[in-house]
């Protein structure tokens, strides 16, 4: 039986060579190539024989980072499962890689056999995700589908202006309510969506999509 082809994209060459003698040492396993950055890998996809099963792929990287590669090859090479391996261990950047593309999300400090474990069972299975990520997960859908869904129209009406340049006040006379009424909404809002300023408002609109920069 052919082995599954493992392909590395890591910045750091003697990390990248320290991966591949590993996957190397696994059954059933082999790298036949280790690109610098996502460009590289790309090119290199462009010929059907380099297309590998598994590509590990680092976040952080120059030219093309991960999260940008990862969605190139979610919608032009579907039949290729990434598995990041970055060192970036923050909720924000695990899920921007997920909604990328990426099968799994194992840090660079992992142990070899949970390496191998996460190349199985994406194969196997088309995805791996460790209790941490897994709980990662559940809840950004919490949050996505928690606080935005309760949200009522006219106050996510009131946050759309927030992220304008207007005052408390031109938000009142644009809405057809009095300043005492709009002060209400803000007070309303930062209880409930835990947030102390105006700032905090914009940054909940933003992370949340329901204003886009």
């Amino acid at each position: 039986m052919n082995p599954y082809k493992v392909v590395i994209v890591e910045d750091h060459i003697l990390l990248s060579q320290a991966i591949a003698g590993l996957v190397n040492a696994f059954s059933r396993f082999e790298v036949p190539y280790q690109c610098n950055n996502g460009q590289e890998l790309l090119d290199k996809l462009k010929f059907p024989n380099n297309i590998p099963d598994i590509v590990l792929m680092d976040v952080n990287m120059p030219i093309l980072n991960g999260i940008e590669t990862t969605e190139i090859i979610k919608n032009e090479y579907p039949q290729i499962k990434v598995i990041a391996l970055s060192v970036e261990g923050t909720d924000e950047t695990i899920i921007k890689m997920l909604k990328a593309g990426a099968k799994g999300y194992l840090l660079k400090d992992v142990e070899k056999e949970v390496l191998e474990v996460a190349l199985k069972e994406v194969i196997s299975t088309g995805y791996y995700h460790t209790k941490e990520v897994s709980n990662i997960l559940v809840n950004s859908l919490n949050d996505e589908r928690g606080t935005v869904c309760k949200l009522k129209e006219r106050e996510l009406e009131f946050i759309k202006l927030v992220c304008s340049e207007l005052t408390y006040r031109e938000i009142a006379e644009k809405m057809f309510l009095s300043p005492k009424t709009i002060d209400g909404y803000r007070d309303t809002l930062f209880q409930k969506l835990q947030v102390k300023n105006k700032i905090g408002l914009v940054l909940y609109a933003i992370k949340n999509k329901i204003v886009y920069l």
